[in-house]
């Protein structure tokens, strides 16, 4: 007897095969074996994938310093009222968190585990593994990527994502959700991070 799961087609994405909006083609070249290696996903049937990229005026470890911090996402995402941890929370993998989003989105809560804390390279991730929300089985992961260039400094963000269908949508609209707040949230962030760097403050 053949297994039904066998029958479903095993498909990837190909995030590693087009340039993202907002990167030229040296940064892309230079990005493409780190795309391939944190930001590919297998897709299953009623899944969608995206990945996007934001250049940022400031070093990467200023960048870095804010991404990093799973405990405070409302420091550069739009949408959350609050965040919440456990007492005695520390950063690492397994983690979670609580998110309040705000009203007038189709989403109440979340909660949410760190997948992914390489501090070395500059890698994170998390998952939603609870919550009122749209967004099933989404998982994300964020690398941050500094160049230095004919004495210019600046940092690209890649945030890439897979998440479910939801019943009675399409793949998408449900990339053009998702797309537009993970969209929001990186022209936040490289405006956070553009300000601490103005002012020197890394920390």
């Amino acid at each position: 007897m053949t297994d039904p799961e066998q029958q479903e087609p095993i498909t990837y994405t190909t995030h590693h095969l087009s340039i993202p909006s907002g990167l030229n083609h040296s940064e892309f070249d230079d990005l493409n074996p780190l795309i391939s290696e944190f930001h590919a996903y297998r897709i299953s049937p009623g899944q969608c994938s995206s990945l996007l990229a934001q250049r940022i005026s400031a070093p990467n470890n200023i960048v870095w310093s804010i991404v990093r911090r799973f405990d405070k996402p409302q420091t550069y995402k739009h949408f959350i009222r609050s965040c919440s941890v456990s007492p005695g929370f520390t950063m690492t993998v397994g983690s979670t968190r609580d998110v309040n989003v705000i009203s007038g989105l189709p989403a109440a809560t979340s909660t949410e585990r760190l997948d992914i804390l390489d501090d070395e390279r500059q890698v994170t991730g998390f998952s939603i593994i609870g919550g009122e929300h749209r967004l099933r089985n989404y998982r994300s992961v964020t690398t941050v990527h500094g160049f230095e260039r004919e004495g210019k400094i600046w940092t690209v963000v890649l945030e890439s994502y897979i998440v479910d269908v939801p019943d009675g949508n399409t793949e998408e609209d449900t990339r053009l959700f998702a797309d537009t707040v993970v969209r929001l949230n990186l022209q936040k962030l490289a405006s956070v991070a553009e300000v601490l760097a103005r002012d020197g403050d890394g920390t």
